[in-house]
């Protein structure tokens, strides 16, 4: 397979010829932001969401965003259009830039900005039939999680005490109450209402917050977002996992325990087959203008 085509400070290069200095603050600090958006057949979804998330976090953190939403597109749709893949993940990635080592911000520093793209990682079918197992542990990273921030240590944690316990995924609790999993929001449906944390410093808010949201109005399902204690997810009648990657996917057990039946429910089901239609109509799929940003190709 040919070496794939990536964004790097204004050059679209190979990945293999990708690098940055040592003294990229993202490598010394992890000072910097990150998102991903899924793109079906070749078309972004909901991606001025993701945009316009980017552009929370690159200000909550003092980084002034480096482009225009019509110019994010414009990179983001070459890169689309140079893989082979029609489903794939577009990841973002800007940094503070380049500097000495030092904690405070740098003066006029220019942002380090990397763009590539992947095939879209889904969960296999027997994942989505039978759902799948996690486990739990208390929410140890830091208190802005609301910030998309590349400085993952915890979540690589998490993560990996899912491995090392043979689940697909850690639930981690703060003080008792919800947050979310290492890469993933976590949902409970109970008595026919969907369930979500409370969105705050404590939770990344997914994308599909809003749209889960916009789905329970349209068709009548009661929706909520609460602090939600570790005992209501034990009990739920449903629990579900949402990401970019994972859409709608089903836990059936954790810490080893059954949820509920030990099988996906109905309305899990439900909320899965109408996120599918959603991908069909909501793809963007306007044109975008093509602005000047100096972009070159090696």
């Amino acid at each position: 397979m040919m070496d794939q085509v990536v964004y790097l400070n204004g050059q679209f290069l190979p990945l293999s010829q990708a690098t940055v200095p040592v003294l990229d603050r993202g490598f010394i600090f992890g000072d910097g932001v990150y998102d991903v958006i899924p793109v079906y057949q070749r078309q972004m979804f909901r991606a001025e969401e993701h945009i316009a998330r980017l552009a929370r976090s690159l200000s909550s953190i003092g980084i002034e965003n480096p482009y225009s939403n019509d110019e994010w597109f414009q990179i983001i749709e070459r890169l689309i259009d140079e893989y082979e893949a029609e489903d794939q993940m577009v990841y973002l990635h800007v940094t503070r830039g380049v500097a000495n080592r030092a904690h405070a911000f740098p003066l006029s520093v220019k942002p380090t900005v990397f763009i590539m793209v992947n095939p879209l990682p889904t969960p296999s079918k027997e994942a989505r039939e039978h759902g799948v197992a996690c486990v739990t542990m208390q929410d140890g990273r830091w208190l802005h999680c609301d910030i998309k921030s590349i400085s993952l240590l915890g979540n690589v944690l998490a993560a990996q005490n899912a491995a090392q316990n043979g689940a697909v995924e850690t639930i981690q609790f703060r003080n008792g109450v919800l947050t979310e999993a290492s890469a993933a929001n976590v949902w409970i449906i109970k008595n026919g209402a969907l369930l979500g944390p409370r969105k705050d410093n404590r939770v990344l808010e997914g994308i599909r917050y809003g749209l889960f949201e916009e789905l329970c109005e349209r068709h009548r399902i009661p929706f909520q977002t609460r602090d939600i204690l570790k005992d209501e997810v034990l009990n739920a009648d449903e629990v579900f996992l949402s990401s970019a990657a994972k859409e709608v996917l089903p836990v059936t057990s954790i810490d080893g325990m059954p949820v509920a039946n030990g099988r996906p429910g109905p309305l899990s089901m439900t909320l899965y087959g109408l996120y599918q239609t959603e991908k069909q109509l909501g793809r963007r799929t306007e044109s975008v203008q093509q602005p000047n940003i100096g972009i070159t190709h090696t």
